[in-house]
């Protein structure tokens, strides 16, 4: 008999048990047990035939018999109860039979054994059952739980993975001698024992790894960092030494630590000893990838968007000797990455995947591929059959901005004030020289924004002052337009300010860039791939004090130029405004033809061709 037949074997005696002490129960158990006040009410109105008395230590249950000669109830009373005397239940003509006090009741001893071998049987029964049936036992504990892919088992290889040609120039090194160990082994070579992958999320680390192996057709181990600690002493150590001993059985491999970051922090951080069981697991690793032979030819490939919170120890030749960056992609790059994503969806002829790979400068992979799926799930809901270029502009703005609130109700004087707001930054993006082009205006709620305008940022590498300057213009632009047109302020340009005045504080304290500071790093910024950042400030209270005048001033003068080219254009604002109060939605062409005096052809209502470019998303200036 198998173990599964044997398991339902189990479960069958087990229930079969149970109900047998359930059935004897129900009948061992009285009809009907009353009161004491409801028993002397049935013995004074002489409706008891007989009664059975059943002595019990210090009490006596009494069943009674009614004349009716079916109904049967009892009830429990101490033994010197002279309701119970022999006397008194002879006056009302009962006949009385005393049970013997040596009659033994085999039940009372028999169900309390049988509930004790039934758990006893269950807590063997799932014990063999988890450890027959799954690594999780006892035993298992300690064992390594990575996901072991099998050689041949990884289809992806290096032609699905776009965006990032130099990391996989990089490791089509490793390719190389995985495939052919010898030719390296010949020559006295020795290859990288580890290569640490180092981007942003979603750039395609994990991804880059699994083509490797898919390239070089080896077992992959994958693990994550998190994997390895539990909250018993030496469980993490014990499960590096059993993933490493699997590998070396598996030579050639590939072994992938996603998120190493967990487990290869910096040791020494935690006074309190708290991090004993990590610390413990980081040194067993340095261990293990510090004892490879030669012969075994594992390469350990580890992925982390926060390479400088990782020990030294770690990172240091013949541990993990190369750092390849796999970072945000160029215009190229995302452009190949859409098309990988765009192979098993149905475009339509009008959509140019180059057009949008343009105008979504900083988007990863992991973001590319979920613009691609927003607008197809956009499409299924409209009930048509290809996805065009509309519905990605209208993915787009979901991904980065939520779902249009088109049933919220906004009064004119409001929508009024959000569309000369949105139409000054758009004035100042296309009057500024150094300024990113207006691609999108929209006076549309979504997420907490009531209105934006979408720029058409350019990929850089550099900034210089005058782009800064005008990004710092843009952003004031909406509040200027609110002044001049209303001579009031609202509170709808405080994202704006924050947006200047970081860029001004940088510009003083980071770069620069202020004539009364000089040349000097005031403020020292320690960012991270996650944004976070610890900023170390070596100045007096008195540079405190120029650095404040200089932001002042960097926001006055931008304040005041782009107030200057909005008074210009006053009657321009009035026109662009007159027709997005009635369309809601202009395009970057569109308001370009507006600003020249052109007219607009009427709407049509044709969902199915393009009616806007695709989304460009805003460019963070904090990134700088």
């Amino acid at each position: 008999m198998n173990l599964r037949g044997l398991n339902y074997w189990w479960v069958f005696l087990v229930v079969a048990i149970l109900a047998i002490m359930i059935s004897v129960a129900v009948r061992n158990t009285p009809s009907s047990a009353v009161s004491i006040g409801e028993f002397q009410k049935q013995l004074q109105s002489q409706n008891i035939q007989s009664v059975t008395l059943i002595p019990e230590g210090a009490t006596t249950e009494a069943q009674a018999t009614l004349k009716d000669g079916k109904t049967v109830i009892t009830v429990r009373t101490l033994n010197n109860d002279p309701m119970l005397s022999t006397r008194a239940l002879q006056e009302y003509g009962v006949n009385i039979n005393i049970q013997p006090l040596s009659n033994f009741n085999w039940w009372n001893l028999i169900l309390p054994l049988t509930s004790v071998g039934v758990f006893i049987l269950l807590i063997l029964w799932m014990n063999r059952s988890v450890r027959a049936n799954s690594d999780a036992g006892v035993t298992q504990f300690s064992k390594s739980r990575a996901h072991v892919l099998t050689e041949g088992s990884i289809k992806l290889t290096f032609s699905d993975v776009a965006g990032c040609e130099e990391a996989k120039y990089e490791l089509q090194e490793v390719v190389e001698f995985l495939r052919n160990p010898e030719r390296f082994h010949a020559l006295g070579a020795r290859i990288p024992h580890g290569i640490l992958l180092v981007g942003p999320p979603g750039s395609g680390k994990t991804l880059l790894a699994k083509a490797v192996a898919g390239e070089a057709r080896v077992p992959f181990f994958s693990i994550s960092g998190s994997d390895f600690v539990e909250m018993f002493v030496g469980v993490g150590a014990a499960r590096v030494r059993d993933l490493f001993e699997q590998a070396k059985k598996a030579a050639p491999c590939i072994v992938f630590i996603d998120e190493i970051d967990a487990v290869g922090r910096k040791r020494g951080l935690n006074v309190g000893g708290g991090n004993d069981e990590r610390e413990q697991t980081l040194n067993q690793l340095l261990v293990e990838m510090d004892g490879f032979e030669s012969k075994h030819d594992i390469i350990i490939l580890a992925a982390t968007n926060r390479p400088d919170v990782l020990d030294n120890a770690l990172l240091r030749p013949g541990r993990f000797d190369r750092q390849v960056v796999v970072d945000a992609p160029d215009v190229k790059g995302r452009e190949q990455i859409l098309r990988i994503h765009a192979r098993k969806k149905p475009l339509d002829p009008s959509v140019d995947l180059h057009v949008v790979a343009t105008r979504t400068p900083g988007m990863v992979g992991a973001d590319l591929e979920n613009l691609l799926n927003e607008a197809a799930l956009i499409t299924a809901r409209a009930g048509r059959k290809r996805i065009n270029m509309k519905d990605i502009d209208e993915a787009a703005d979901r991904v980065v901005m939520g779902p249009a609130r088109k049933s919220r109700v906004i009064s004119d004087k409001d929508k009024k004030v959000t569309a000369y707001h949105e139409v000054g930054h758009a004035l100042a993006a296309e009057k500024l020289p150094n300024a990113d082009r207006v691609h999108k205006l929209t006076i549309v709620p979504r997420g907490r924004a009531a209105g934006y305008m979408m720029p058409m940022p350019e990929d850089r590498m550099h900034y210089s002052q005058g782009v800064l300057e005008d990004m710092i213009a843009v952003a004031l632009a909406g509040q200027v337009a609110e002044e001049i047109i209303f001579g009031e302020i609202t509170t709808g340009a405080s994202s704006d300010f924050q947006k200047a005045t970081n860029i001004a504080r940088k510009m003083v304290t980071e770069w620069g860039m202020s004539p009364l500071l000089g040349k000097i790093a005031h403020q020292v910024e320690n960012e991270t791939y996650l944004g976070g950042y610890q900023d170390a400030k070596n100045y007096s209270e008195e540079t405190a004090r120029q650095i404040d005048h200089e932001v002042k001033r960097i926001i006055d003068t931008q304040y005041g130029k782009i107030k200057v080219i909005l008074e210009e254009y006053k009657p321009v604002m009035h026109t662009v405004v007159e027709t997005l109060m009635t369309r809601e939605t202009l395009s970057g062409e569109e308001f370009r033809i507006l600003l020249k005096g052109g007219q607009l052809p009427d709407e049509e209502d044709d969902s199915g061709k393009e009616s806007n470019p695709p989304f460009t998303p805003k460019l963070n200036p904090g990134g700088v």
